[in-house]
């Protein structure tokens, strides 16, 4: 059946399948080999990088580090490989679900395990915060969304793209410099404001805004705008927490550096 309403047809089945139901769901793995292949070998990449450290402090850290590289980069394997996959054809907030893991969990995490951050990244937190409001908001509007669903092509121009947008701006809040932590927070706080809008806005939509889930969320005890509701709430609520840490730490850094540093004491 093909999903659509009225004069929207979705001609090509969804890269994850047809819409699953609760007696199926767990035999819905994404068994696709190229998919599979590309995260085997960055994964070994990441587990047999060599661990080149002066002291056997600094190779502990080294390898404290790696550890929640792996670690982020199979929490994107899991949420692109599972059930989570299929799930998202049936439930916007399945799909909402898979985005905070990917960009809030996973993405955060893969670079705070990179030995060599990318050059520059740290200096641009606003562009970074700007690419990666914009993408969230394109691929959370309900045209470019239902395209995803045509196909794999455009489903993995959406996850490459928020993906990488979300490396550029962890990198950019996470490896910054002292004397731009502040300017980190900044980003932090509208990139966590503008998530919030765009959640409020999916939340409290007096409609169904997302066509593809229009038949596909009665199957799971919920409506096409229940789902959407829950799916805005995940936006708001669990990235909201991650901001206000991403917020908070840099903030804390710059006041212990004020305390420390004997150049901003008053009484030096």
């Amino acid at each position: 059946m093909p999903l659509g309403t009225g004069d929207l047809v979705y001609p090509f089945a969804p890269y994850c399948g047809r819409p699953p139901d609760a007696a199926n769901i767990w035999g819905h793995w994404n068994l696709d080999p190229v998919l599979i292949a590309a995260l085997l070998v960055i994964g070994a990449a990441a587990v047999f990088l060599p661990v080149d450290a002066a002291s056997p402090s600094e190779a502990r850290g080294r390898w404290t580090a790696r550890s929640i590289l792996i670690a982020g980069w199979g929490l994107a394997a899991v949420a692109l490989v599972s059930p989570l996959c299929a799930l998202s054809v049936s439930l916007f907030s399945a799909r909402l679900f898979q985005h905070m893991l990917l960009a809030f969990v996973a993405a955060p995490a893969v670079v705070l395990g990179l030995p060599h951050p990318p050059r520059g990244a740290a200096n641009a937190q606003f562009p970074a915060a700007l690419c990666f409001a914009a993408i969230l908001w394109l691929w959370h509007m309900p045209g470019p969304y239902a395209a995803t669903f045509n196909g794999a092509l455009v489903y993995w121009l959406m996850h490459l793209t928020m993906f990488a947008s979300a490396l550029w701006f962890w990198s950019s809040i996470l490896r910054a410099p002292r004397d731009r932590l502040a300017a980190g927070a900044a980003a932090s706080l509208f990139t966590s404001l503008q998530m919030a809008f765009l959640g409020a806005i999916i939340t409290f939509a007096g409609r169904p805004l997302y066509a593809p889930h229009e038949f596909t969320t009665f199957a799971w005890g919920l409506t096409p705008l229940q789902d959407q509701q829950l799916g805005g709430a995940i936006m708001w609520v669990p990235a909201g927490a991650v901001f206000v840490a991403a917020i908070l730490l840099p903030l804390e850094a710059v006041m212990r550096q004020s305390v420390n540093d004997p150049q901003t004491d008053p009484r030096a």
